[in-house]
């Protein structure tokens, strides 16, 4: 009787905790502006409840995130009362679940249907509230939904995608469909009027980029046609041959299909803009669908980041990188006359295979330090250069550059003028094919010595390129330099003798200590 007993009130509290639970599980979805707030506590909880959830995986730490997020926040409010609820995951809080989730790289957006944890449908990074109902919308609707009377776009600034299909039940249709599905930030339409896309001078089914009624570009279905391809065509011809990198565009040109990158980087406020811009612009056109062609402002502060990435410095401007975003390998056009057929020739050599690659450094050369005028790489030139007991005299130069090519043969008549002295090294580098981390203080080619001492000191000539002159500045240097030693080295020995007498005080202690 008492087991009894004792039974029914375990499982009346059982039952009573369990009930408890769920209403405080109900209760335990947090929102802001109607945009659940979810973890790993309650991230099932939701799957249940909502027939359709979308869910943003974020992170505070990015601007892109904080976007999304917000445009989140706008769209909740169209959808109240629908079956699509919004949610949000914070990454840097809920590891455990983006990990269990299998979430690669935030933002990624997520629809979860009917409770299936593991099969969500993917959504595209969305530009605005009115993607994210765009997206929705089309993901259940059908290519019916698009047609639409082309003359309410006649005067509309955005992009519209026009398919023209004389049957709507064809494969080329669905193909077309799935493609404004992945593209909710793009303006579609269908029409099967044949005077309005005749006027264009085409008759076969054909998808059309229209901007104000004005043909951007055409692209003839064919049978083999995918998505991925028409994804393709309309996301680089949305954009003008050359986009410049700003906040605004950054996403959009690092989510580009194309991922053969073109960097211009260059002063915009440069005598010479117009013309370098003018070429760079006539080489996009006919690398469209190859080669994504981005100019980089070196006079915007804020594009320090990706000018550090680069290795790219304000004073090395104008100057062109191309970088492919798969294995990230850079390649630095090697001229320093940036015309349209350079830019062509450049570009074209990269897509056979044939242009060489910018390395952090070359190889060290054969011989490199036989020769009267050492040859430095990357991989030695600190190392050689802050040597504690050379004077060490370093040219930095462009092979392809002229003003650096007229100063070879002063530099071998430098070395041969302190051939006889054996702590002195006149060297060079090749700077366009080792990465500098120095700061020489403008344009290549660029003359800086570095003087015999443990300090790491650089100092950059500005005088006269003439043999005397090169001369006297070494030997003043080296004079100045020899005093700062004097300096130095009783620096050193004063902090030598305190470490030995630290180290004796503590071998002390530890014998009394025994």
């Amino acid at each position: 009787m008492k087991r009894s007993l004792l039974l029914a009130f375990c499982l009346c509290v059982f039952v009573a905790t369990d009930t408890q639970s769920d209403r405080q599980g109900d209760g335990s979805f947090p929102e802001e502006d109607g945009v659940l707030q979810l973890k790993k506590g309650n991230f099932n909880r939701a799957l249940r409840k909502h027939k359709q959830l979308l869910v943003h995986f974020y992170s505070p730490l990015f601007a892109e995130g904080l976007r999304v997020s917000a445009a989140f926040e706008g769209a909740a409010g169209e959808l109240q009362g629908s079956e699509v609820k919004l949610a949000v995951v914070d990454v840097t809080k809920e590891k455990d679940l983006v990990k269990e989730l299998n979430v690669m790289s935030p933002p990624t957006i997520r629809l979860y249907l009917a409770g299936d944890k593991h099969n969500p449908v993917p959504c595209p990074v969305p530009q605005s509230s009115a993607s994210i109902l765009t997206w929705l919308k089309r993901r259940v609707g059908s290519p019916g939904d698009l047609i639409t009377d082309l003359t309410q776009s006649e005067a509309s600034e955005e992009l519209t995608v026009v398919g023209y299909f004389k049957e709507l039940n064809h494969d080329d249709v669905q193909v077309f469909y799935a493609a404004a599905i992945n593209l909710p930030d793009v303006n579609f339409a269908v029409t099967q009027n044949h005077e309005v896309i005749s006027k264009y001078g085409f008759t076969h089914d054909v998808v059309l980029l229209l901007r104000k009624s004005k043909l951007i570009q055409a692209f003839k279905m064919m049978p083999q046609t995918s998505k991925e391809e028409l994804i393709v065509f309309i996301t680089v011809y949305q954009m003008d041959p050359v986009t410049e990198y700003t906040g605004q565009t950054a996403n959009q040109i690092l989510t580009s299909p194309v991922l053969n990158h073109a960097l211009l980087f260059v002063n915009k406020s440069s005598v010479d803009f117009k013309d370098i811009f003018s070429a760079f612009n006539g080489a996009a056109e006919t690398f469209r669908l190859k080669v994504l062609f981005v100019l980089v402002n070196v006079n915007e502060p804020r594009n320090g980041r990706i000018m550090e990435y680069f290795q790219v410095r304000d004073f090395e401007a104008p100057l062109i990188r191309l970088v492919n975003l798969t294995d990230h390998v850079t390649y630095h056009l090697p001229s320093d006359t940036l015309n349209e057929e350079t830019i062509k020739m450049f570009c074209q050599s990269y897509l056979e295979g044939k242009a060489k690659p910018k390395m952090q450094s070359e190889p060290i050369p054969e011989g490199w330090d036989q020769k009267p005028v050492k040859e430095l790489v990357g991989m030695t030139l600190e190392q050689e250069a802050f040597h504690p007991n050379k004077t060490v005299f370093v040219l930095f130069y462009l092979p392809y550059s002229q003003e650096s090519r007229a100063l070879f043969p002063l530099w071998e008549e430098l070395a041969a003028a302190f051939k006889k002295r054996e702590n002195v090294v006149i060297a060079r580098i090749d700077a366009s094919a080792n990465d500098i981390n120095l700061s020489t203080q403008g344009a290549y080619p660029s003359l800086c010595l570095f003087p015999a001492l443990y300090a790491e000191r650089m100092v950059v000539y500005t005088g006269k390129r003439k043999l005397n002159d090169l001369v006297k500045f070494v030997d003043k240097e080296m004079a100045k330099a020899k005093k700062d030693r004097v300096q130095e080295d009783e620096s050193r020995r004063k902090y030598i003798e305190a470490l030995k007498a630290e180290e004796e005080k503590k071998s002390n202690k530890t014998k009394d200590e025994l």
